[in-house]
C-alpha cells in the first residue's frame, strides 16, 4: 500500500502471486480497509478500532464463535452502528473525530423542573423536539418536525439551561457547537468541519445540534467590507447544510442560541423556523427561584419574598442568583470577622456555624446587586412580535 499525501488516499498495488490472498483479506476504502483500519499516516489500528459493522462481517466470515448457538444469535441481532460513518478520504474522518469531542457523553442533569418559569419557551421545545420523537406517526407531510429553533432573548435568562434540558430529556445524539468546533486556520477547513457535522448528525439521527451564541458564527453578509471571505465561505456552508439539496428525512434539529437576535442574517432567520423568546422571570418565577437559592431551616424567621419580588423587577435569573448569593455572604463575612480576630487557628472540627441570612441581609444584597439586561428587554419584544413563535391558548 502507497498513501498519497495529497488526496489522502491509498492505492492497492495489485500483484499476480498475492491477488487471491488479498481478496479473501478484502480491499481498501473509503480511508480504512474492512479488516485493518488507517489512521492517515498509512499505519494500521487495532481491531478494536475498526468499523462494529466490519468487526462483525470479519468474525462472520471466519466463523469465529465464543458460544454455541452464537451464530444464530448473531444472524437474527442487528450490529451497532459504528461511530463514524464512511468517508471520501482519511482528511474528513480526521475532522469528524475531533468534532466527536462536543458529543454529549454523559447527561447535563438538567431537568424540566429545575428551570423555573419559563413555561411557554419549555412548551414549544417540547412541542417542537420531544413530541416528534415520540410520536412520529403525527409528524408527517405538512406537520413535519421544525429542523431549526432560535432561543432568544436577554443575557442570564436560561436558554443554555433549556439546551441543557433538551440534551437530559431527549433520546438524542447532542452536538455542543461553539465557534472554536468548525472554525479552523486552514483554508477550506471551516467549510469541511460544517459539512461533517452534518453528516455525523445524519448518520447518529435522532441528533441535536446545538449552536450556542450563534451570531459569532453567521451574522448578517454583504453589509461590512471587512468580512473575509472564509467567513463568508462559512456561512455559506452552514445555510446550505441546514436547508439545500442535503437536506434528508433524517430527524437533525438544529437548536441555536443567541442575546442579539437582530444580528443574524435573514436567510438564517428563514432556516430557523421556530423562535421563542425566553423573557426576564415573572413575579412567580422569581419567588419560586428564592425559595430554591435561600432555603429556611427549621426554627428561622421566614425571609421577606415579597420584598425580594418587588426590587427585583428587571432581574434576570443569573441577576438574582447572584443576590442571593451576596446575602448569603453576609453571614459568612460576620463570621469571618471574629475568627480573624483570634491569634490561634481554629480548628475544622471547633469552627461554629453560619448564622442564618436576615432581613437586613436581604436589603443589602439589593443595594450592592444590580439588572445586567433590563436596559434592552424592548429590544427583544419588539423582535418577538416582528419574528417570533407564539403558542394560541
Amino acid at each position: 500500500m502507497f498513501y498519497d499525501a495529497k488526496f489522502g488516499r491509498k492505492r492497492v498495488e495489485e500483484e499476480k502471486e498475492g491477488s487471491a490472498h488479498q481478496t479473501d483479506q478484502g480491499s481498501v476504502q473509503n480511508g480504512y480497509g474492512s479488516d485493518a483500519a488507517s489512521n492517515g499516516n498509512g499505519n494500521a489500528k487495532n481491531t478494536s478500532d475498526m468499523a462494529i459493522f466490519e468487526q462483525f462481517r470479519h468474525q462472520e466470515r471466519n466463523g469465529t464463535t465464543d458460544l454455541p448457538g452464537a451464530i444464530s444469535r448473531r444472524a437474527e441481532a442487528k450490529p451497532p452502528k459504528s461511530l463514524l460513518p464512511a468517508f471520501e478520504s482519511a482528511e474528513m474522518r480526521t475532522l469528524a473525530e475531533s468534532l466527536c469531542r462536543d458529543i454529549i457523553r454523559g447527561s447535563p442533569d438538567v431537568k424540566w423542573e429545575t428551570i423555573k418559569g419559563l413555561e411557554n419557551a419549555k412548551r414549544l421545545l417540547k412541542e417542537a423536539v420531544v413530541m416528534p420523537i415520540k410520536y412520529p406517526k403525527y409528524f408527517t407531510g405538512l406537520l413535519s418536525p421544525w429542523k431549526g429553533i432560535l432561543l432568544f432573548g436577554p443575557p442570564g435568562t436560561g436558554k443554555t439551561m433549556l439546551a441543557k434540558a433538551v440534551a437530559t430529556e431527549c433520546d438524542t445524539t447532542f452536538f455542543n457547537i461553539s465557534a472554536s468546533s468548525v472554525v479552523s486556520k486552514w483554508r477550506g477547513d471551516s467549510e469541511k468541519l460544517v459539512k461533517v457535522l452534518f453528516e455525523l448528525a445524519r448518520h447518529h439521527a435522532p441528533s441535536t445540534i446545538f449552536l450556542d451564541e450563534i451570531d459569532s458564527i453567521i451574522s448578517q453578509r454583504g453589509e461590512a467590507r471587512s468580512e473575509h471571505e472564509a467567513s463568508r465561505r462559512l456561512k455559506t456552508e452552514l445555510l446550505i447544510q441546514m436547508d439545500g439539496l442535503t437536506r434528508t428525512d433524517d430527524l437533525v434539529f438544529v437548536l441555536a442560541a443567541t442575546n442579539l437576535p437582530w444580528e443574524l442574517d435573514a436567510a438564517m432567520l428563514r432556516r430557523l423556523e421556530k423562535r421563542i423568546l425566553v423573557p426576564l422571570p415573572e413575579p412567580e418565577a422569581r419567588r419560586a427561584m428564592f425559595k430554591e437559592l435561600l432555603p429556611l431551616d427549621p426554627g428561622e424567621d421566614e425571609l421577606p419574598h415579597d420584598l425580594l419580588v418587588e426590587k427585583t423587577e428587571g432581574y434576570s435569573g443569573s441577576d438574582i442568583r447572584l443576590v442571593c448569593k451576596e446575602a448569603a455572604m453576609q453571614p459568612l463575612r460576620r463570621l469571618m470577622s471574629l475568627l480573624e480576630d483570634r491569634d490561634e487557628v481554629v480548628p475544622e472540627e471547633e469552627l461554629p456555624g453560619l448564622g442564618p441570612v436576615t432581613r437586613e441581609d436581604i436589603e443589602t444584597a439589593l443595594r450592592n446587586t444590580r439588572p445586567s439586561a433590563h436596559l434592552h428587554a424592548h429590544r427583544y419584544d419588539k423582535f418577538n412580535a416582528d419574528y417570533g413563535s407564539q403558542i394560541v391558548r
